[in-house]
């Protein structure tokens, strides 16, 4: 594995473009917007005020790819507030991608596949989720630096940086990951886990930045509707890919800080379902893999029904 020093989100020298024999390589920033938006719109402000931003930088950003997923058009169907963002600050600073999609991973699908066909060898594709409190004072602190995020990537020659949140111990994301998603991928990919937790404690981060090289490469395998970034990272660790971490700050997505015990279920439950598919993928091929998957399910399953008790006991 070739590592590369976890990054703080301090200042630093801003990376110098990069050069390919086409050219200098390009930022792609792909937002996904928000599912069902709430009514007021200072997050969704705050976010496309940066992206205006990046959108007037055409040497070193691409134009900006807003995904949208057609639910949202249904369910903001009558919502003349939504339709004057769209129009006035939405389609005026980025190219919009309507797509119906099953879940937010789908979307990352559509709009980070569209961005890389517009790409070319050497340039860097920039996830940003939409649906954080960027409203918030420490929002638009973490605004104002979160372009350091793909920079990184061509500043330090990575081919994949995590971007982390900062949360407490208590934190329902950090509850998730701790008793969930790293007991399961333990159990599952032992040595994996072991390397990817060397740079990040959020191994289903929505904020990340990843190599044109290694996205066609990710592109071209199953993509999940579900926790693509734990797939995306397993894919880099079995590659010897370069991986880097960059500190995003204290941001939330949660309303009040509060997650549902149904919802951090779910996200369990699909999480151990992600892992046992990726798992038979690589070992079907092995004369003795039935006997072994058989071993891991089982211990897989009191993995997952001990996260559910200890989620029900913090979070119910």
């Amino acid at each position: 594995m070739k590592k590369a020093s976890a990054r703080s989100s301090g200042k630093r020298p801003t990376a110098a473009v990069a050069n390919t024999p086409a050219g200098p390589a390009r930022i792609h920033p792909v937002v996904i917007y928000p599912f069902r938006p709430t009514e007021d719109y200072s997050d969704l402000e705050q976010l496309y005020r940066l992206i205006a931003r990046l959108d007037a930088e055409p040497r070193k950003y691409a134009r900006p790819i807003t995904v949208m997923d057609r639910k949202t058009h249904a369910a903001m169907r009558d919502g003349a507030a939504f339709q004057a963002f769209r129009t006035g600050t939405v389609e005026v600073h980025s190219d919009i991608l309507d797509a119906w999609c099953v879940d937010t991973c789908q979307m990352w699908y559509s709009g980070l596949g569209l961005a890389f066909e517009q790409g070319a060898p050497g340039d860097v594709y920039w996830l940003i989720p939409g649906d954080f409190d960027y409203g918030s004072p420490t929002g638009r602190e973490v605004l104002s630096r979160l372009h350091d995020l793909p920079e990184i990537i061509l500043e330090l020659n990575q081919d994949v940086c995590i971007g982390e949140i900062t949360t407490d111990h208590g934190n329902p994301k950090q509850l998730i990951d701790t008793y969930g998603t790293f007991a399961l991928l333990y159990n599952w990919f032992p040595r994996e886990a072991r390397e990817i937790r060397q740079y990040t404690e959020r191994p289903r981060s929505e904020f990340f930045a990843i190599r044109h090289e290694f996205l066609g490469e990710v592109l071209r395998q199953r993509w999940y509707a579900y926790e693509q970034t734990v797939v995306t990272l397993l894919s880099a660790v079995f590659d010897d890919k370069r991986i880097s971490r960059f500190f995003v700050g204290q941001v939330s997505d949660l309303l009040e800080g509060r997650e549902s015990l149904s919802s951090a279920m779910q996200q369990v439950e699909r999480t151990e379902r992600v892992l046992k598919t990726v798992w038979r993928e690589r070992h079907q091929a092995d004369p003795d893999w039935l006997v072994r998957y058989q071993v891991l399910e089982s211990q897989s399953e009191q993995i997952r029904r001990t996260a559910l008790t200890i989620l029900q006991n913090l979070l119910g």
